[in-house]
């Protein structure tokens, strides 16, 4: 990372080759004080491999929440992984993507202001019951809007159209 400053080299934040108690996330608002602009690797790590297929986890959720309360998405650039031989390829990279959206959304719907000022505040009681607070807010109807406004199908819709594309042009590859 010292290297990468010290040559005006973006540095790379990969989160699948992290030792395991480690947190990306952590890493962030200390970088960005020191860089013009991060990348990231986001994938889901799988104990000491990497390149899968990314949930909406507490991992994942901890790097947008960080990204948007450090005001660095505009200085972010975010490269997703989605290898799962296991799976198919479309839904891994659908999956993957729309966890990410979806970790984002969440993080800029949170009162970071307000978290802020109670924190400033030392008022850690009223911290602590928003951060409950908005565990259970409908966050999901706001992303089924965003879905229909940007003409994406919706969250029960998605998977059909991948079925759908599989049978009619993938299995004529052979």
């Amino acid at each position: 990372m010292n290297y990468a400053i010290k040559n005006d080299i973006l540095c790379l934040l990969d989160t699948g080759h992290f030792h395991p108690t480690e947190n990306v996330a952590d890493k962030i608002s200390s970088m960005l004080l020191f860089n013009d602009r991060l990348a990231f690797h986001v994938s889901r790590p799988v104990r000491w491999d990497s390149d899968h297929v990314l949930k909406l986890n507490d991992d994942l959720q901890d790097v947008a929440d960080e990204l948007v309360k450090c005001n660095g998405l505009d200085r972010s650039y975010i490269g997703l992984d989605y290898f799962d031989a296991s799976i198919n390829r479309v839904a891994a990279l659908i999956i993957g993507a729309r966890n990410m959206e979806k970790a984002l959304l969440k993080a800029l719907l949170t009162p970071w202001d307000l978290l802020t000022k109670y924190q400033d505040i030392l008022d850690h009681t009223r911290v602590l019951a928003l951060q409950e607070e908005l565990k259970t807010l409908p966050w999901g109807e706001v992303w089924d809007e965003y879905c229909l406004r940007e003409g994406a199908s919706l969250e029960s819709e998605w998977f059909k159209d991948v079925i759908e594309y599989e049978n009619t042009v993938l299995k004529k590859r052979g």
